[in-house]
């Protein structure tokens, strides 16, 4: 008789409760490391989560590689994202086919946390600084990963990073600031979109703490995540992520109690130790036996993980699933290619384009600058099958020159010039000959990589320190190819080897080694220009009928996992690059391409035509040249705001874009390019702007309508968005919030009637008075346009809602989280599993709740505070009215000293004065003064404790 497990026919969730009834307790347990150990007895194999296939298939040799996943953002085309994840989904399947234990069918993929701030290190991997905009491109990627069979999983999609994570810089100890509305209007939707649609089916904790709390013990994992779908969501930690629960956040007394509270905060899956699942199977087991879990916590977990291999087909018949058959004939075939340079071309965002100096128009083209020849791979990249740079798509099309554009130098020492030959680099060399020049490319910040003129390779350091000139490029998850060249005076340098943290010096034998552990100790050289970069560029371009300078960033080196960037500079050779050349030849184009934004403002002012680009993977080239030469029509359109400087962004820890007016949603500045922001070859002309209603109650669905003319004299193609704004609002509401859009192709003089249906539903704010969604009577401006501000039409849309009334803090406690306004304060932790509270960061912080009904009038309030600082222990929190600093006082409490984090005491104090509707402010005295919520009541004091 067959197992119920084993039979395809019977429901899924009695097919996996039989399971798990024939496991033992142990065998439960280690299905929850990455890495599952088999059930040789019931004939069931091994299986571990985390394949990377953010843009392809990552770390498995040559697969196809897309542009990264800004990029496929970039293209404002679902329907081409959902095609690219169908095709890294058919080769993870195809890999998986050829290679099982190499190749998982979890995926780690999309990253869907929205780019909050673009001098994040990974922005690469997201997709847009809008939620909704995020949601929907995750949405596409990962329905695509996931497939259309109504039972088998092509791939089991997993979601990073949840939740709240912008920043890489001491990333697992930061803890993120999200009040209700930042979290459940900014945060969550993006997360929420691909789960809800069962696009996703899985999820990975981040790094970081969020309101205090690591987010590996958020509540939301189980009160949200896992709301947002009838089915199991499986839920699987950051590499070590666990470990340091009880390591270096301390919020847990040892790794037993850490692990322990992440399973019964919804992690199922412990990434921890690569492939030696003993650890952590250890300290889950030593939990259990302490009793700090039971068997119900493990088989909750294991269920989540079951119900996943299920759907991934591993259980049934290989011919009843359309996806076990997928071979590796499909990696990099004929179809992906070709797919993977329509995402390229279509990503492709034209930012300035004066006097139509673009398409080009024959003649010689100079192509010219450190990313020109070249491709780079991000850390989630794939390894490139292939390679058509910027210069082999145009020299393959037109007669095309190219120069680098860097510096060659010679290091010389005081025994002789650095060389470079088939060994070890030495420091003896007799002549400043081509064994003894260097590439100088200058990556911004003074980090600058060297590249053997003798090989054509770039200078690493070995394990044991040594120089050699044997890496292709720099990269890998530990960068040893970057230096910087550290003055010692006299126009001398010595070399900082970044990786190590050593300063290279010659030893007796000549050999240069990074071992000096102060720069003292380094070799001083000389650098002595052998030839000038941007002087020799400058004289190519001269030459040309058009200069093409393509530029931007290593994606390996400074702004990646674990390095954020200061700034949005480029790098100031590369900066200086592009000054040249134009001098040279006013006809330059700029190209830039990035993982991120940068600050070109001198080029956006001195330079016709300037586009951007992600790193386009493998038919960059091509697609490239296809815009460059007319062949394709660049639609591509920005999903982040380009800033002229670094100080027009808040504080990069600074999560609340409400407050600080962060994002395309807020901000009040004039960008250098604004959100949405693209060029076409064509011309398009908007009219006749119309809604189906002009007042719809918060049910109803209205259809917003516009008609597009190509009014140009060649095909091209537009992204038509759709933005609203709220006139009027209790709260502080966006500037411009993009609710649809639509990317159309017309040929010349053609018009399109492009409709959009907008629900009123969607119109919706979280109310921190109630904990819920809210739509307000209100009138909206429907705004329809080329991107957040170039706006060709607008109407007016009337909603009825409701109103919000006053808050009523004798009906219910008032808890701290939910006020209105604050300065100096920081959002941390209630319960080490529940709610959240509000500290003082600085003396005189404080918070604000607006329109607050008192009613007759309060005579008392119970508070429920803590002390998290030696300095809040006996300190006062006072309640005024109306103003925070000077309005009139209407209670005190003091604060308790407490034993511990969470020792929290209910302080009790009478009120004066607090009658009919007033704002209500809580001043704090003193840091780590902390409240979680206040309950008054219309009598006097009855006790008072603490």
């Amino acid at each position: 008789m067959t197992e119920t497990f084993r039979d395809p026919d019977r429901p899924l969730p009695a097919r996996v409760a039989d399971l798990l009834g024939r496991l033992s307790l142990a065998e439960k347990v280690a299905l929850l490391h990455q890495h599952q150990a088999p059930v040789p007895r019931l004939g069931i194999g091994s299986f571990r989560t985390g394949t990377e296939a953010l843009h392809g298939l990552a770390w498995v040799g040559p697969t196809t590689v897309f542009p990264q996943a800004v990029g496929l953002a970039s293209t404002w085309n679902p329907e081409l994202v959902h095609a690219v994840g169908e095709a890294v989904g058919d080769e993870v399947r195809g890999f998986h086919h050829k290679d099982p234990a190499r190749v998982g069918l979890n995926v780690w993929a999309p990253v869907v946390n929205p780019l909050r701030d673009p001098r994040w290190g990974r922005n690469e991997e997201g997709y847009a600084e809008d939620p909704w905009l995020t949601g929907v491109m995750g949405t596409a990627y990962a329905s695509g990963l996931r497939g259309d069979h109504p039972v088998y999983l092509r791939t089991a999609p997993t979601l990073k990073h949840f939740l709240g994570y912008n920043n890489e810089t001491d990333r697992h100890l930061t803890s993120s600031n999200l009040p209700p509305r930042v979290l459940h209007e900014y945060e969550l939707p993006a997360f929420r979109a691909p789960i809800e649609a069962g696009a996703a089916v899985a999820a990975m904790a981040s790094y970081n703490l969020v309101n205090g709390r690591p987010a590996h013990l958020s509540p939301l994992i189980n009160d949200e995540l896992r709301r947002w779908t009838e089915d199991e969501v499986l839920v699987v930690s950051d590499a070590s992520a666990a470990s340091q629960i009880a390591g270096d956040q301390g919020y847990h007394g040892d790794h037993a109690a850490g692990y322990a509270a992440a399973l019964r905060a919804g992690i199922d899956s412990f990434t921890e130790d690569d492939g030696d699942s003993g650890p952590t199977l250890a300290r889950l087991t030593e939990a259990l036996d302490r009793g700090l879990l039971d068997e119900s916590d493990v088989d909750r977990a294991a269920r989540h993980i079951l119900t996943t291999r299920f759907r991934l087909g591993e259980f049934d018949p290989p011919e009843r699933n359309p996806y076990a058959g997928i071979t590796a004939d499909v990696i990099n075939c004929a179809a992906h290619q070709e797919l993977a340079r329509e995402a390229a071309r279509q990503s492709i965002v034209l930012l300035k384009n004066e006097d139509d100096l673009l398409p080009l128009r024959g003649g010689t083209v100079a192509v010219i600058g450190p990313l020109a020849d070249t491709l780079h791979e991000d850390w989630y990249s794939g390894t490139l099958p292939y390679a058509v740079t910027a210069y082999g798509g145009l020299a393959a099309r037109v007669h095309a020159t190219f120069h680098e554009g860097v510096d060659r130098i010679a290091l010389r020492g005081p025994d002789g010039y650095a060389w470079a030959a088939d060994g070890p680099l030495r420091a003896d060399g007799a002549a400043p000959g081509p064994e003894a020049s260097f590439d100088l490319f200058d990556w911004g910040e003074g980090v600058v990589a060297l590249r053997a003129a003798a090989n054509a390779m770039h200078v690493g350091v070995d394990d044991n320190g040594v120089l050699l000139n044997d890496r292709p490029q720099p990269g890998g998850w530990i960068v040893r190819e970057t230096f910087r060249l550290v003055e010692r005076g006299a126009g001398q340098v010595v070399l900082h080897h970044l990786a190590t943290g050593r300063y290279v010096a010659a030893g007796p034998d000549g050999v240069l080694r990074a071992d000096a552990a102060g720069a003292e100790g380094g070799t001083p050289f000389t650098v002595e220009l052998v030839a000038d970069g941007a002087r020799d560029a400058a004289a190519t371009a001269r030459d040309a009928d058009v200069a093409v300078v393509v530029v931007g960033n290593h994606p390996m080196i400074n702004g990646r996992e674990t390095e954020d960037r200061p700034n949005l500079a480029l790098p100031p050779a590369q900066e200086a690059l592009i000054r040249a050349v134009h001098a040279a030849n006013p006809r330059t184009v700029l190209v830039v391409t990035s993982s991120y934004p940068y600050g070109i403002g001198w080029a956006d002012t001195h330079l016709p035509a300037v586009l951007w680009s992600s790193h386009g993977g493998q038919e960059y080239g091509n697609a490239l040249a296809d815009v460059l030469l007319g062949a394709a029509d660049p639609g591509g359109r920005l999903t982040q705001t380009w800033y002229r400087d670094a100080s027009e962004l808040p504080d990069l820890l600074d999560y609340d874009v409400i407050a600080c007016d962060a994002t395309y949603l807020y901000y009040r500045g004039e960008p250098l390019y604004p959100f949405g922001h693209g060029l076409s070859y064509a011309s398009f002309a908007y009219s006749d702007l119309r809604l189906s209603t002009v007042e719809v109650d918060a049910g109803g669905t209205v259809e917003v309508a516009v008609d597009v003319t190509n009014t140009g004299d060649r095909a091209g193609d537009e992204v038509v968005q759709l933005y609203t704004r709220q006139r009027r609002s209790r709260v502080k509401q966006p500037l411009r919030r993009l609710r649809a859009f639509r990317r159309i192709t017309l040929e010349p003089g053609e018009r399109a009637t492009v409709t959009f249906p907008l629900r009123a539903a969607d119109l919706w704010f979280w109310d921190v008075t109630r904990g819920a969604r809210v739509v307000e009577t209100a009138r909206h401006t429907i705004q329809i346009g080329r991107s957040s501000a170039d706006i060709a039409l607008t109407a007016t849309l009337s909603v009825r809602g409701e109103e919000v009334g006053p808050r009523r803090p004798l009906d219910g406690p008032l808890w701290a989280v939910d006020h209105d306004d604050y300065a100096g304060t920081v959002l941390l932790d209630d319960e080490p599993a529940r709610a959240d509270a509000v500290g003082a960061a600085e003396p005189a912080g404080w918070i604000g709740f607006q329109r607050v009904d008192f009613g007759a009038g309060a005579g008392a309030v119970a508070a429920r505070v803590t002390s998290r600082t030696r300095e809040a222990a006996g300190a006062r929190v006072t309640l005024r009215l109306d103003d925070p600093l000077s309005g009139p006082v209407a209670g005190s409490i003091v604060v308790p000293t407490a034993n511990g984090r969470h020792d929290w005491a209910e302080v009790h104090a009478p009120v004066t004065g607090a009658a009919g509707v007033q704002d209500l402010y809580l001043s704090f005295e003193a840091p780590g003064a902390t409240v979680s919520c206040l309950t008054f009541t219309s009598g006097g004091m009855e006790a008072s404790s603490g």
